[in-house]
């Protein structure tokens, strides 16, 4: 079955692509959760993001200006 999809209802051309992209996720989130590594907190993760954006703007004002 490959029924094509409306792009109103959905971002997929077909429903193959829908499952299939349903499958890969679930694969992913699972693999996610079976990761023995530890989590890093969210507000860690923000908190790096923001210095690298940070530090990303002083290059691009000293270049130029």
């Amino acid at each position: 079955m490959n029924a094509v999809l409306s792009p109103i209802e959905s971002e997929f051309a077909s429903v193959d692509e829908a499952q299939a992209h349903d499958r890969w996720f679930r694969a992913e989130v699972q693999a996610s959760l079976d990761d023995p590594e530890p989590s890093i907190p969210h507000d860690q993760v923000m908190a790096e993001l923001e210095l690298l954006i940070v530090e990303a703007e002083q290059r691009l004002a000293s270049k130029q200006g």
